[in-house]
């Protein structure tokens, strides 16, 4: 069968592969700890599942406009000012089916071919294949692990072009869990004002930042037209499955994002989108109940880690991944297993002491893998034991 040549040029989920194994293996029997998972372990608050429920009730089960319910993209303009100090209007908005769906119709409607745009490594995996998929060019910039993954600011210069269109930032980061400071991000904005570059600012992890807050690049430069903020509910309200995300930028971006997704999806989910609007202005109590819990697996995580020899990470300062250091078992091996890449460490917790992590070459980076701590405290406990015991078993 001959498929078309974009196929060829994305990868297959790292993190969705591992997750599948997780479960076939779970379906078969085996006690599996699955530390691949990017999703909070918290159900959807009750308040946000009685309104999706009102809505279908009152009949809310149509299509809706293509960017979203005219109420919803007013709700985002609400949080945004409220949380983010972003002051928008309505029509700077569109709604999509997640986030990952918003920063495809952007990559489709801002790059094409022969257009760069510089992505910062380690990466989430969808930012270089959306990029691909818009037939333009993803070029990798490199990161200080003792700065919480922020640029290399020489790295990032020498990587500018003339061909370069744009950038994408994730702060806080899946994979690293890093939060720029003000000052990268500052930095960030003046680079692309120096160039004229779009600045594409992945923020769906902005509620979980612990040590220090989350800055929106928007917040601090409202008279620059090139920034596009992309945030969901996904992580913040515990609505995964529920697929909101949003784009808040210049009204001609979004009425062509608009015209694109309207021959894709035609428009997001009628009764999630009642629900996010509850979620955005109703009781916010619940995303601080979800940071404190999740910084408190952050802090048990990080003190179970530390103790493990030839294992080491940096304090992730949001989002609620570890990113581990792998590198100091590289050579070592047990009966069955010959440790040399971040993949065999991987496979070797998968199969050796049934711990699911994912290796970070599918996040552009040799040495790490990437564990998760939106499971419970206990289940925690009981993975890094595990972890230890398979490392106490190589030679």
């Amino acid at each position: 069968m001959i498929l078309t040549d974009r196929v060829s040029r994305i990868e297959g989920s790292v993190a969705l592969a591992i997750t599948t194994r997780a479960s076939e293996l779970r379906r078969a029997g085996v006690d599996i700890i699955n530390l691949s998972v990017g999703e909070p372990d918290f159900p959807t608050p009750d308040h946000i599942i009685a309104a999706a429920k009102q809505a279908m009730d009152d009949g809310y089960t149509r299509y809706t406009p293509g960017a979203g319910l005219p109420e919803l993209r007013e709700a985002v303009t609400v949080k945004l000012l409220r949380d983010n100090h972003i002051r928008l209007v309505p029509e700077q908005v569109i709604v999509s089916n997640g986030s990952k769906h918003s920063l495809f119709n952007a990559c489709l409607t801002l790059f094409d071919r022969g257009d760069e745009v510089i992505i910062f490594v380690p990466y989430w995996q969808p930012f270089s294949d959306v990029v691909k998929l818009a037939h333009a060019t993803p070029v990798f910039a490199g990161t200080d692990p003792e700065r919480q993954f922020e640029p290399v600011f020489q790295d990032l210069e020498a990587c500018i072009t003339p061909r370069t269109k744009g950038i994408i930032m994730n702060s806080p980061s899946n994979p690293t869990g890093g939060v720029w400071s003000q000052e990268a991000t500052e930095y960030m904005i003046e680079l692309a004002r120096e160039h004229d570059l779009w600045l594409l600012s992945d923020e769906c992890y902005e509620a979980l930042a612990y040590d220090a807050p989350s800055v929106s690049p928007a917040s601090l430069a409202p008279e620059y037209e090139k920034i596009l903020t992309f945030q969901s509910c996904s992580k913040t309200y515990a609505m995964t499955g529920w697929r909101i995300g949003y784009m808040a930028g210049p009204v001609e971006v979004v009425e062509a994002m608009t015209k694109i997704q309207g021959q894709s999806a035609s428009c997001p989910n009628s009764v999630s989108q009642m629900a996010a609007i509850t979620a955005l202005t109703g009781d916010q109590s619940v995303v601080k109940e979800f940071r404190e819990a999740f910084k408190k697996r952050r802090d048990l995580m990080i003190e179970q880690l530390s103790q493990i020899p030839g294992l080491s990470c940096r304090n992730p300062g949001g989002a609620f991944f570890v990113f581990l250091n792998v590198s100091g078992l590289f050579g070592k091996a047990t009966q069955g297993y010959h440790l040399s890449s971040a993949k065999d460490v991987t496979e070797y917790l998968l199969h050796g002491v049934h711990v699911a992590t994912v290796n970070g070459e599918g996040f552009g980076d040799q040495e790490h893998i990437r564990l998760s701590y939106a499971v419970s405290e206990d289940n925690i406990k009981a993975a890094t034991d595990r972890i230890a015991h398979a490392v106490a078993l190589l030679n």
